[in-house]
């Protein structure tokens, strides 16, 4: 299974969602960056990203976005092959 990294924050709603349909789909580690602790992070998650908001998902080296379209890309079926590395 791809690795799964997640720049996150302590309290958000999306990141607690995003984390809960890896679960399910059978990740059972995430390495999670909290932007909030550590600026430098939220600066790199920004020049990787061009975005400000968390998450930001990475599955392997592919950036999937955020919650929404992490959920999009489940809905297409996209997600499980990419998590296995297909």
């Amino acid at each position: 299974m791809n690795k799964v990294k997640m720049y996150t924050t302590q309290v958000c709603p999306y990141c607690v969602r995003a984390k809960t349909l890896l679960s399910q789909r059978g990740v059972a580690e995430i390495e999670e960056i909290r932007v909030d602790l550590d600026p430098v992070q939220r600066d790199q998650m920004m020049s990787l990203t061009g975005r400000r908001t968390v998450p930001q998902i990475f599955i392997g080296e592919t950036h999937v976005g955020g919650c929404d379209d992490l959920v999009a890309l489940d809905q297409r079926g996209g997600l499980m092959p990419l998590l296995q590395g297909a």
